[in-house]
């Protein structure tokens, strides 16, 4: 069974950063996709921030690409997520997630960013950039 569990979510101002982690248990899958979702406060739906695929390749939501950098460390099994230049509108709950492909599916490349993709997920970390 997969686990997953965020941590270095806080309160930051307007235009600084945070590296969120997530550290990662029982995951042996050699293709996948996992990555960062958020749920903005009083939106039910989920959005894909970025995401990072068993090739390597990255992908990112429009509103945080040239902000937010995705990095997975194998090693250390854990995924993080470096936000840079936070603006009050990245206030939200952060998720790690991960979608194990054990056949052939659409989710990969850019599609993995879609929150119906991920079979496991972590229980958030907030986040709240203020002015």
């Amino acid at each position: 069974q997969v686990q997953m569990m965020e941590s270095g979510g806080g309160s930051v101002q307007a235009g600084g950063s945070l590296m969120l982690s997530c550290a990662i248990s029982g995951h042996t899958s050699s293709s996948y996709c996992m990555g960062w979702y958020r749920q903005l406060t009083g939106k039910e739906e989920r959005e894909g921030v970025a995401t990072i695929d068993s090739d390597g390749s990255t992908n990112y939501a429009e509103s945080v690409k040239d902000r937010f950098t995705i990095s997975l460390d194998n090693a250390k099994n854990t995924l993080y997520l470096q936000m840079n230049s936070l603006k009050p509108e990245d206030t939200a709950m952060y998720f790690c997630a991960t979608h194990v492909r054990a056949v052939p599916t659409t989710c990969s490349g850019g599609y993995c960013l879609s929150p119906r993709c991920p079979d496991y997920w972590g229980k958030g970390t907030l986040v709240t950039s203020s002015l």
